[in-house]
């Protein structure tokens, strides 16, 4: 089920945080994560009329943004990573991740993400 929802991740990004979160544990899953899997697949089923828009634009600059939460997660004190990327007034890209060490400092965290997005957006580039 997680797998699907994956899958299902690039078209509805709406459901990326909770799915992400849920495929932490599926390697040794709970009945409450099978819980909140069927309810993402209930919300998914009730909104199936959602869709992605994108306006025509001649600007197309692309930018980005980044922003770190500092030791945000409570299990193992690593901050988290978050990006957005936009063509224009389009957004065609994001990620949200923990960082791969823990920082001492809110300015560290934040210098990681710095350097994360610097690097997907040279790589869109």
């Amino acid at each position: 089920m997680i797998g699907s929802l994956l899958h299902l991740i690039a078209s509805r990004p709406d459901i990326s945080y909770s799915v992400g979160v849920c495929a932490r544990f599926q390697s040794d899953p709970k009945e409450s994560h099978l819980f909140a899997i069927k309810r993402i697949i209930k919300y998914v089923s009730g909104t199936v009329e959602f869709r992605l828009w994108y306006t025509y634009d001649t600007c197309v600059n692309l930018v980005g943004y980044s922003d770190a939460d500092w030791a945000g997660c409570s299990d193992d004190r690593k901050s988290t990573s978050g990006g957005l990327f936009y063509v224009g007034n389009n957004l065609v890209a994001w990620y949200s991740k923990n960082q791969n060490s823990v920082s001492l400092f809110t300015a560290e965290a934040k210098y990681v993400a710095a350097g994360s997005c610097c690097t997907q957006l040279l790589w869109m580039r």
